[in-house]
């Protein structure tokens, strides 16, 4: 084998968001960029730590063309074993599954999840360790660090191999195994829940679903493991056949982008149940026959009923939120007596909790959910333990909301999303916020009081590490609380995300609409931004 050292320079900007390296295609398709990030990966691991890795990614336009790469790349980098999914699919729920069950070293997932696809949209890069979560901090500044010096790259000649049949492959002397992407992910499904229970809803006839695949990575997946295995009438998975530009549309399951789902949900005859995943397949969206589930209650409501589910019928050890997730996890947990922890956005602030045992489920309001089963958020894991649930209570979505509301009360929740803010004015912006945080208690917003201003900081628990500037979390006398953050998924410019929750305990209460129920906070978020001034937005680009 004739290892290949490529000469390369730096680029600036190979610095890991939330999930990842996320850029334009056209950001990635220059010469040397997706090696030297691969390389600075590589770099950051030892010897021992090159046995075997698993690679895949959710089918966007140069998933296939990076695939390639990293293989030639692994091999020159002394790995004895690369596991990669059938025509290079991976769902990221899979990927963190497979390098749990084969021990493997890490791996190296391609997405840039809900953003669309295309040969001028995004694509991404991470790499999960070990546990099959997202790499720490710690790892991911130690990659940007290396990105930064990097001259060089290895990679090995050889032809392409053929990721459309199942077998394995020699590279220089390195094994490449191409393995079926859905059956291990899909046994692991059957080992947490009730399979038999929830095949019996679609044989009573009194039940129906829609399960939008948003012709992305989870197709396959949701075919073989509902209409397959599950028994639901075929047609039940639509837009199953994964696309490399996501059909021209944006596989983030809301409202908003999952407009044919809810469509379908919120028109005549509706189905007894629907739900939509994202472009990696680790983002859910739950809903029922005219019925809209929030994400934060989704979690709440799990936790209540999960000693329904096989998984968890011996009780669960704790449970965990993000910070802008709404507090109504929180009650539950008070009720059940167990430990509920606020962490940063970012699924990887969960892996520390699961690895030490001190939580079994937890959530953010983005449409993720997950449990100790793997780590990351997985979106048809919470599909299947919705069904189980109902297979169990033989009620619908919405009569189990409600009943929850009615012991729980309901903890209202919105978030406004304004995207494409001129990044360098949004950071600017977050700056003088933080300036005025220690001034804010006391004062009045419109006619609101504030009780309490920060910027959120986390100390693990587990490992003592500190993460500061998490997000501005402010508190009012009605109770209500505004989170301000800037993302950290996106591409271009700058996504501001406003974050309103507010608890209500009256049992007459509990059906509004959250937008009517939240509107002080909504105005005194406006006063507070000023967001028509400084960047002439009247209205958020959209509301979840």
């Amino acid at each position: 084998m004739i290892v290949q050292r490529i000469s390369s320079t730096a680029f600036s900007e190979q610095k890991p968001g939330t999930s990842g390296l996320r850029k334009k295609v056209v950001v990635f398709q220059q010469p040397h960029y997706l090696e030297n990030f691969v390389q600075a990966t590589f770099n950051c691991l030892t010897v021992d730590q090159k046995t075997t890795l698993v690679v895949g990614g959710d089918g966007r336009f140069y998933n296939d063309v990076a695939v390639q790469t990293i293989i030639r790349m692994a091999a020159a980098n002394g790995f004895d074993k690369v596991l990669v999914g059938q025509n290079g699919l991976l769902s990221t729920p899979a990927a963190s599954c497979l390098i749990r069950q084969y021990r493997a070293d890490g791996g190296i997932i391609l997405s840039a999840s809900h953003n669309p696809a295309g040969p001028t949209e995004d694509f991404g890069i991470k790499f999960n360790g070990a546990n099959g979560g997202p790499a720490s901090e710690t790892v991911t500044q130690s990659i940007y660090q290396k990105t930064l010096d990097i001259d060089h790259y290895l990679m090995v000649s050889s032809d392409d191999i053929d990721l459309t049949k199942i077998g394995s492959h020699g590279v220089g002397d390195m094994q490449v195994d191409v393995i079926d992407s859905v059956a291990d992910y899909a046994l692991l499904m059957e080992s947490l829940f009730d399979f038999e229970a929830i095949a019996g809803l679609f044989k009573s006839g009194n039940f129906s679903m829609v399960f939008d695949a948003m012709h992305a990575v989870n197709g396959p997946y949701a075919k073989e493991i509902i209409e397959n295995r599950l028994g639901a009438a075929s047609g039940t998975v639509i837009n199953g056949i994964p696309l490399d530009d996501f059909g021209q549309g944006h596989p983030d399951p809301n409202l908003v982008h999952a407009h044919e789902l809810a469509a379908i949900m919120f028109g005549e005859n509706a189905p007894s149940f629907g739900a939509a995943s994202d472009g990696d397949g680790d983002r859910n969206m739950i809903l029922g026959n005219n019925f809209y589930l929030n994400p934060c209650d989704s979690l709440a409501m799990l936790t209540a009923n999960a000693s329904l589910v096989p998984a968890f019928q011996q009780g669960i050890n704790g449970v965990a939120r993000s910070m802008p997730t709404s507090r109504a996890v929180d009650a539950v947990a008070a009720k059940l007596g167990i430990d509920c922890y606020q962490t940063p956005t970012g699924w990887k602030f969960f892996g520390n909790l699961l690895d030490d045992g001190k939580i079994s489920l937890c959530g953010e309001e983005s449409f993720g959910t997950g449990s100790d089963h793997l780590r990351e958020k997985d979106g048809l894991w919470a599909v299947l333990f919705w069904l189980n649930i109902i297979a169990v209570r033989k009620q619908s979505i919405e009569q189990i909301a409600l009943e929850h509301w009615q012991k729980y009360g309901r903890d209202y929740f919105t978030r406004h999303d304004y995207e494409g803010l001129e990044a360098k004015a949004a950071q600017a912006m977050f700056i003088q916020l933080r300036e005025q945080l220690a001034s804010l208690p006391g004062q009045s917003i419109n006619s609101l009081g504030v009780t309490s201003a920060e910027d959120f900081a986390y100390t693990d628990p587990v490992d003592n590490s500190v993460s500061t500037h998490q997000g501005i979390q402010i508190k009012f006398d009605n109770g209500g609380r505004l989170v301000l953050r800037l993302s950290g998924t996106g591409t271009q410019g700058a996504t501001l995300r406003v974050y309103l929750d507010q608890h209500e305990g009256d049992p007459l209460k509990l059906d509004q609409d959250p937008q009517l129920a939240l509107q002080e906070l909504v105005k005194a978020a406006d006063t507070l931004l000023g967001l028509e001034d400084k960047f002439g937005r009247s209205q958020p680009d959209v509301i979840t």
